[in-house]
């Protein structure tokens, strides 16, 4: 059991919060065929990253906001199995209100319907692709999350499960704990992850946190 003392806690969307995962890869197939890339290396280059950071590289030349605006949509529709991972409502239930909040690359609009799909709980202020100009892996979404909470990043442990998150939080100053949902451990060390676990079903908060802080409970880290 390993024992981590912070302010506020970060929490990635997909792969952290809900499962997504087949839904994410069935819009970046179609996605990928109709426009003649390989689906599994788009599938993996769009992980963890804003859809639009993706558009751009694969297509410079295009209509950048009508791509994106056609991925969220078919995000949007697509959330038939988008389910909480294991222990998610266990955890955001025992955190204090107001000391943690999400910092996606998912648009504002696709995060708010797969919280509410999946039944998880909606921060009153949360970080979205929608409200950033530098998506991860630079550090801009996690220092505003931060600053959401009023708490610095040196203080806020971040959970992610992508590479790009991982040095997002990172290079904000945080401390990432790294869920092995979606990447290999050998991926998540390089990317910098200080503790990895299977999901959120192996951390818990400590009984006794104060107004001061808040005490993490990881398992087989």
């Amino acid at each position: 059991m390993t024992k981590i003392d912070c302010q506020g806690v970060l929490f990635d969307l997909d792969g952290v919060l809900v499962d997504s995962t087949p839904a994410v890869a069935r819009v970046w197939t179609i996605w990928a065929r109709k426009h003649g890339f390989d689906p599994e290396e788009t599938v993996r280059k769009a992980h963890g990253r804003p859809s639009i950071a993706t558009i751009r590289e694969l297509l410079p030349n295009a209509d950048h906001d009508a791509e994106n605006g056609l991925v969220e949509r078919m995000e949007i529709e697509d959330v038939s199995d988008v389910v909480p991972l294991p222990g998610t409502l266990e955890l955001l239930g025992s955190l204090p209100t107001g000391r943690w909040t999400v910092v996606t690359s998912c648009t504002r609009a696709l995060a708010l319907v797969r919280l509410r799909v999946a039944g998880l709980p909606v921060p009153e202020r949360m970080v979205t692709s929608t409200d950033i100009v530098n998506g991860k892996p630079h550090p801009e979404p996690y220092v505003k999350g931060a600053g959401l909470l009023g708490i610095t990043p040196q203080d806020c442990v971040v959970f992610e499960d992508a590479p790009a998150g991982i040095r997002s939080g990172k290079t904000a100053q945080c401390r990432v704990v790294a869920f092995q949902t979606t990447e290999s451990d050998e991926l998540l060390r390089q990317a910098g992850a200080d503790w990895i676990v299977k999901d959120a079903s192996a951390v818990s908060v400590a009984e006794g946190n104060g107004a001061r802080g808040i005490s993490l409970l990881l398992r087989g880290s």
